[in-house]
């Protein structure tokens, strides 16, 4: 039996620190980190963590948002735990214990990855009223584009096609600007 941790941060710029701390202090045998969005679907280290499941671990995180995108990601990676007879345990979601002892387990999962979820599409309909009342505002602008007509890259990349002594592979390769990217700004400027 194993005591697993696992960690994810949703950018390389914020800091897992204190989900170590919290993990350490119960002691992990092993941690698995990522840095990347929950939202997307190609997670290689809690892959990698499943496939190496084995009958007795345990797989523990902070809390769920860490490891579940949604309600249905949630009984996803449940019911593949659970084939592997090993068990997940959050800090904060204290109520969670896949053991077949707890005859409400399966309940409150329901309830508690709706809770979550409803978190999630809380927090994004706020961030999206905040980006309104910005943009009414006038304090939103929304991305800065990469590309501007400042950008020496994508100037030199625009004069060097206009010269017609190069390849648009080697273009990209000297300015570092994607294919698209000139492609997308050389019909800009010819409109």
């Amino acid at each position: 039996m194993m005591k697993i941790g696992y960690v994810r941060v949703s950018s390389v710029d914020q800091n897992p620190g204190r989900q170590f701390q919290q993990l350490n202090e119960i002691g992990m045998d092993i941690i698995f980190e990522e840095k990347l969005s929950g939202a997307t679907q190609d997670r290689p280290e809690l892959q990698k963590m499943l496939e190496s499941l084995q009958q007795g671990d345990i797989i523990f995180v902070t809390d769920l948002t860490r490891i579940t995108r949604s309600t249905r990601d949630l009984f996803e990676l449940v019911d593949h735990i659970k084939r592997k007879n090993a068990n997940l345990k959050s800090l904060k979601d204290t109520w969670l214990d896949l053991s077949e002892e707890n005859p409400y387990s399966q309940f409150l999962m329901t309830v508690m990855g709706g809770v979550n979820q409803l978190e999630r599409d809380l927090i994004r309909m706020r961030q999206r009223e905040g980006i309104d009342l910005a943009k009414k505002e006038g304090k939103y602008r929304g991305r800065v584009k990469k590309y501007h007509d400042k950008h020496a890259g994508i100037n030199y990349a625009i004069k060097l096609y206009r010269e017609g002594k190069m390849t648009v592979k080697q273009i990209c390769e000297i300015t570092n600007v994607s294919r698209s990217a000139l492609y997308r700004k050389l019909s800009e400027v010819n409109n």
